[in-house]
């Protein structure tokens, strides 16, 4: 006995009402439960569709699918990271090397402005009030797309998730940053700021890259992840 179109539909909407909200985790446990079922029915051809999902699903144990799901973010959160690294590497070669250095630069030679620390909290300020807005935005797209119950990846949600967390992250490292430094940046010797221009460049390198390169680029990272992903948006 095979499997119908109706059952593949079937085992979707199980592993979803067993917690399993991302497509392509949905795909491989559907997949997995598919071929399982066939085999039971070879030894118990009697048994129905739902007594032999049933059967099958408890194989995974009393866990469920959450051992599945936890090795696939595991997977992910590799693949992401990589990602990040391969962006972040960018801005240490020509021709965006000179961006980076022009960037150390300048804030090392605007910390030496006396009263800097009050322009930069008022930039710091406008800065998260123009990501909050977008933020905003972002999340209103992702819960329109839940109403129409598109099909989300993964790794999809994890950039929109990792770039609202690590935007948060830096600008209040950066707040801290400035409110730790008790004296005067301008007071402060050159090594100090030389230290403190390049701790802040890293930062700002690594929430461009989280908050904006990468969700500009998802559609291209997640077509390079995933064969399936193209198709399945057209469909």
């Amino acid at each position: 006995m095979r499997l119908t179109q109706n059952h593949i539909e079937q085992l979707f909407k199980f592993t979803r009402k067993h917690y399993v909200y991302h497509y392509d985790v949905q795909s491989e446990l559907v997949d997995h439960l598919a071929n399982d079922i066939e085999d039971i029915w070879v030894e118990k051809p009697l048994l129905s569709f739902e007594e032999a999902r049933d059967a099958s699903f408890k194989k995974f144990g009393i866990f469920g699918f959450m051992d599945v799901i936890e090795a696939k973010q595991k997977q992910m959160n590799k693949r992401y990271s990589k990602i990040l690294w391969r962006f972040f590497k960018e801005w240490f070669t020509v021709p965006k090397l000179v961006t980076t250095i022009t960037i150390f630069l300048a804030l090392f030679f605007i910390l030496k402005i006396q009263y800097v620390e009050y322009v930069l909290l008022g930039a710091l300020f406008i800065l998260f009030v123009v990501d909050l807005i977008k933020q905003s935005k972002a999340k209103k797209l992702q819960k329109e797309k839940e109403v129409k119950k598109d099909k989300i990846f993964l790794l999809e949600a994890m950039i929109g998730d990792t770039r609202q967390g690590f935007s948060g992250l830096a600008l209040i490292n950066i707040f801290n940053s400035i409110n730790f430094v008790k004296v005067p940046f301008s007071s402060l010797e050159n090594h100090w700021l030389l230290l403190i221009s390049f701790s802040a460049t890293l930062l700002l390198i690594l929430f461009y890259v989280t908050a904006y390169l990468i969700p500009e680029k998802a559609e291209e990272l997640l077509q390079e992840s995933y064969p399936e992903y193209k198709i399945v948006k057209n469909l």
